[in-house]
């Protein structure tokens, strides 16, 4: 009867120290860049063996890629927002906006993209599945908008461009501030304004 809890056990410890390690990988890469980074000092600062490090990232760019599936999962639910006919579409902007505001106020994800897009303008190549993913999740919002535009809300127009304006200037003032030039994270009241403002000059020119 013991096994089963002893199995759960040794599991969520094995997820701990996977964690730590990335964690860990996020604070060097950040600290140090890719190329000055060892696995060695890697498991340092996890607090863990060099053997441990390699159970779970074979290899620095195994480490590597999987902040940037971590990137892209924190990133995934908010485009998956889908458009819903028959409530208002400014309200369903606001409320898109808004659920996209706060993951680019949160630590981990700007973590995250630090050492993502440092990587990406040292080493262009290693950051191409990167590049590649972004573009597909950039899709979601484009979906969003297209099905706007068949529910005659929106005027016709390229809806990957449409939906790269609008989530642009969210990034203008909550992203790469953050990321390039260490600024704090937006107030409530700054979010929000920036959410409206977006919304309707977006719909000031593009509502049907």
């Amino acid at each position: 009867m013991s096994e089963p809890a002893i199995t759960v056990s040794t599991s969520r410890l094995t997820d701990r120290k996977r964690a730590a390690v990335v964690q860990a990988a996020i604070a060097e890469f950040r600290a140090n860049g890719f190329d000055a980074t060892s696995m060695d000092r890697v498991a340092a600062t996890a607090g863990v063996s060099k053997r441990t490090v390699y159970n779970h990232f074979p290899s620095k760019d195994d480490l590597f890629a999987q902040i940037l599936q971590e990137l892209w999962d924190c990133s995934k639910e908010v485009d998956a927002t889908a458009y819903r006919p028959g409530l208002p579409l400014r309200a369903q902007l606001v409320e898109l906006l808004t659920q996209k505001m706060a993951l680019l106020r949160d630590p981990y994800f700007l973590d995250l993209a630090r050492v993502a897009i440092a990587e990406a303008i040292h080493t262009p190549e290693r950051a191409r599945s990167m590049v590649a993913k972004l573009g597909e999740k950039e899709e979601g919002g484009a979906a969003f908008v297209r099905a706007a535009q068949a529910d005659g809300k929106l005027k016709a127009g390229d809806a990957a461009f449409m939906s790269n304006l609008l989530q642009g200037q969210l990034k203008t003032f909550a992203f790469w501030p953050q990321v390039a030039l260490g600024q704090p994270a937006l107030d409530e009241a700054q979010q929000a304004a920036v959410v409206a403002t977006a919304v309707d000059m977006f719909l000031g020119w593009w509502a049907a």
